[in-house]
């Protein structure tokens, strides 16, 4: 399905995600050693079982907020996005484990006409992930300029 104009979104429109994805430790390590992140508690098992309350690798918070949004990139912004413009309160209320199946859900929270460009206009939405459990485990308000619809 291709990605929503503008001007067919309202406030409101909720979108769960048919893509769910089960997380690998190749995921974790590649992305976090691709980004040069030395963190112990993605890399090092035994540093993890000996001093963290976790007692194992934890996976890289900036992998679950990449994933979170390209699960949603299909139904909400594919092929009608101009441009991100930021992610605001991104939080992680509970860790992602290697072998932790994740989903996600996206809401329009605001719409707004761009002032500059009267063929598009800025949403923002709230994407929110959760694991096999159905536990809430990262969330973030994504704005984004977005095409609306050719006449």
């Amino acid at each position: 399905m291709a990605g929503k104009w503008f001007d067919e979104l309202q406030v409101g429109d909720t979108f769960d995600h048919p893509i769910r994805r089960t997380v690998t430790e190749t995921d974790n390590v590649l992305f976090t050693t691709m980004t040069h992140n030395p963190a112990q508690l993605h890399l090092d098992e035994e540093y993890c079982r000996e001093h963290t309350e976790f007692g194992t690798r934890i996976v890289n918070s900036c992998f679950t907020l990449s994933l979170m949004v390209g699960i949603s990139v299909a139904e909400t912004t594919l092929g009608t996005a101009v441009a991100n413009l930021g992610w605001d309160e991104v939080r992680f209320p509970k860790p992602v484990f290697h072998g932790d199946t994740l989903r996600v859900e996206t809401e329009v929270i605001a719409l707004r006409e761009s002032r500059s460009r009267p063929d598009q206009g800025i949403v923002t939405f709230e994407h929110r992930a959760f694991n096999q459990k159905d536990e809430l485990v990262a969330v973030c308000k994504r704005s984004g300029l977005q095409r609306k619809k050719p006449v």
